[in-house]
């Protein structure tokens, strides 16, 4: 019955299935793997944090949502190779698909080192502006782990860089092994930092910012072997290649602009949540990292769009690109309602582990029920499947939407349930969730519409 519902009518003809089931199991499992250590170690970082106490947990949540403008950024720039990669792997033109891998190193490297010169420049007076209001503690805490994690910008750029070529290629185990070692040293580190040394927000910014090096300078040496499908080759990264760059920054853009301004309406509500009190900061800070456990789901199947999608594109097959678009969208909804059930499961075990008070585990219990059903039975279809729109090269669409959906009705909805109808974060959880029923709904029009097989990358 499963693989009746997965399988889409009329049949692929075997010859022109790219991926087998087998194929795609190898892709999914190491990223899930991957995802869930990345999870599990955000989970770690907080809870360590919790026993600093809660101005802590509130400031390093709140930079959090900062933080992550520049981990998206980064990350676009990786999306937007990683498409490129695929669909010159699905060509078969090898050298184009290195060259397009020494461009994303460049283009990685000299926007993070901006980056990080601006914030290590002006990020006082942004965390100042953003939250006026915080309490002096929350703040503390807030400059202290943004200055120590903004150092590793460059070395989370590269890493993106290095991982998007290999899920490109689909040797996703590669990734998840170096991630073990990464997440491993950063728990030992947090472990140090906060109980051993007693050093609260900077316990846990250094061993993360030490861990990206290690992750960055891993995955660069393995990009460079010659016996891959695609190699970093940094002589092509040294010298810029206008036509490449521009293939690249046509994915790669609206992707940085959609994430960016999704993050920053994630700044906007932080700043709306810092007003809601120590409980609910502190409450929203935990939420978001249950909620990151629960979407890890849809967040493993987003490169397997892309690798699949990408490849059947650039192959110019693209009715294989449709039928595995209907696949593996019914797939991420299977194992998102799985997964999503599970997490929720664990709840009971995972909740007495912080040490928070009765009222901000309430609000946890909440939060995350409502966060979780959403993550389960929509996002699969806002999410992975406009990863595979991009993949596609219907990158516009894929940001509009986004920015219509989360930007605006997002940051309208939590306004008017957060502070005009009183609800708090409980408000920010349900607003979340419309956001995505929006732009699934917009998302499934223009996949059952077509027009995102007419675009050209390559």
């Amino acid at each position: 019955m499963i693989a009746h519902f997965l399988n889409p009518s009329p049949a692929l003809p075997g010859e022109r299935q790219l991926f087998s089931n087998r194929a795609l199991k190898a892709m999914i499992v190491p990223l899930l793997i991957e995802q869930l250590l990345q999870m599990v170690v955000g989970i770690a970082d907080t809870l360590m944090v919790s026993y600093a106490g809660e101005a802590t947990v509130s400031g390093v949540s709140l930079d959090t949502m900062l933080y992550t403008i520049f981990i998206y950024l980064f990350t676009a720039i990786a999306t937007g190779g990683a498409v490129i990669v695929s669909q010159y792997l699905g060509s078969g033109d090898r050298d184009m698909a290195d060259l397009s891998a020494a461009q994303i190193y460049r283009m990685a490297a000299i926007v993070s080192l901006a980056c990080m010169a601006a914030m290590l420049l002006l990020g006082r007076f942004v965390l100042a502006l953003l939250y006026p209001a915080v309490e002096p503690e929350v703040m503390a805490a807030c400059r202290t782990y943004l200055w120590i994690v903004t150092l590793s910008f460059p070395a989370n750029a590269v890493y993106n860089a290095s991982a998007a070529l290999y899920r490109s290629m689909g040797r996703t185990r590669t990734t998840m092994y170096v991630s073990v070692a990464m997440n491993l040293m950063n728990v030992a580190g947090n472990a140090i930092g906060i109980f051993a040394l007693h050093a609260g927000a900077a316990g846990v910014a250094w061993p993360t910012t030490i861990a990206w090096y290690f992750a960055a300078a891993a995955m660069t040496a393995l990009c460079m072997d010659p016996k891959s499908q695609v190699t970093f080759r940094p002589r092509l990264a040294l010298r810029p290649n206008g036509d490449m760059r521009r293939r690249i920054t046509r994915v790669a853009l609206p992707n940085a602009v959609e994430n960016t301004l999704f993050q920053l309406a994630k700044v906007v509500l932080g700043a709306l949540i810092a007003t809601f009190g120590t409980s609910q900061i502190a409450a929203n800070g935990i939420g978001q990292t249950l909620w990151s456990l629960a979407a890890c789901m849809c967040v493993s199947m987003s490169p397997v769009f892309i690798t699949v999608i990408g490849q059947c594109m650039g192959a110019g097959d693209v009715e294989a690109a449709d039928w595995y678009m209907k696949k593996l969208t019914r797939l991420s909804l299977l194992l998102a309602i799985l997964w999503n059930g599970l997490v929720v499961a664990l709840l009971p075990l995972l909740l007495p582990l912080y040490s928070i008070t009765a009222e901000t585990r309430r609000l946890v219990w909440i939060i995350v029920l409502i966060h979780n059903s959403f993550a389960a039975l929509v996002q699969p279809f806002s999410m992975p499947l406009s990863a595979g729109l991009r993949a596609a090269g219907d990158v516009r669409f894929a940001m509009w939407s986004s920015i219509f959906a989360t930007v605006i009705c997002r940051t309208l909805f939590s306004f008017a349930f957060g502070l005009w109808m009183g609800m708090g974060v409980v408000g920010i959880a349900l607003a979340m969730g419309l956001d995505w029923c929006i732009k699934g709904a917009l998302d499934v029009w223009r996949w059952k519409g077509g027009k995102w097989k007419e675009f050209k990358l390559i």
